[in-house]
């Protein structure tokens, strides 16, 4: 008697190659059920094949610096230089050579549950994470350009273990004796990327907690960025302690307030 789909189903779950003689078996069987599993098997292999291909391409600038001889190998990404509110975060991440976690990509690429799926990935696999945070005072005082070099800094300086070579997104740090500046780095080297998760979760649970604390700007939902929930927050209710007030509309809605 033939396998029921139902149960072929659940057991083409455990196979990993077309070569497993259950599935070879299956490629015999002609009922539709079945020829529609196999099309849906060799689809999410095809997925997964092509995030295995996205990771051995997002580790060459990591095994370009291993060539030179390099170990400690940290990527360096922030979040949060655009919003009217709240900090910028900085992330440093080292990964091991043998860093096998698929679906690691640019942040604002991946979707929440994704992030922190990853986030804890991450964090259980790395051999040192470093996070720096800059407030909203100090953007006031330097600006969001300085601010956010010293969010880089502070998390390089906060890593458990020293790095020997830096990977940067987009801005030249000039604080590693060895850093490389990467345009879009966080789509090209899966350190940057991994910092960039780290950094954006970070980041936003910290904005999840200030909603509570400044409600009617929703910045739950909008961590911090101008969207209209938080611009019609701004004028109902005015700047509250986290806003940028170097930053338009704040800045003229809070002279406006003083004046």
């Amino acid at each position: 008697m033939a396998e029921t789909i139902a149960r072929i189903k659940e057991q083409l779950q455990t196979v990993r190659t077309e070569d497993d003689p259950f599935f070879q078996a299956c490629l015999l069987d002609e009922r539709k059920g079945v020829q529609r599993l196999i099309a849906s098997f060799r689809r999410e292999q095809a997925k997964q094949q092509a995030l295995l291909d996205q990771l051995e391409l997002m580790k060459q600038y990591e095994k370009e610096a291993r060539k030179q001889g390099f170990q400690m190998i940290a990527g360096i990404d922030e979040v949060g230089r655009g919003p009217l509110a709240g900090p910028v975060v900085a992330a440093a991440v080292i990964l091991p050579e043998d860093f096998e976690v698929v679906g690691v990509n640019d942040s604002k690429q991946l979707n929440g549950a994704k992030r922190d799926e990853l986030f804890d990935a991450i964090m259980d696999a790395a051999l040192a994470v470093g996070i720096g945070i800059q407030s909203h005072e100090v953007i006031d005082k330097v600006n969001i350009y300085e601010a956010t070099k010293l969010a880089m800094r502070e998390a390089i300086d906060n890593l458990d273990v020293p790095p020997d070579f830096c990977l940067i997104d987009a801005m030249p740090l000039k604080y590693c004796e060895n850093e490389l500046s990467l345009i879009k780095g966080d789509s090209k080297s899966i350190s940057i990327a991994a910092a960039s998760i780290i950094a954006k979760v970070t980041r936003d649970r910290m904005m999840v907690a200030y909603d509570e604390r400044f409600p009617g700007y929703g910045f739950s939902q909008n961590m911090g960025y101008g969207t209209k929930t938080h611009l019609e927050g701004l004028e109902n209710q005015g700047v509250c302690p986290i806003h940028r007030l170097t930053f338009a509309p704040v800045k003229n809605i809070f002279l406006a307030y003083k004046s």
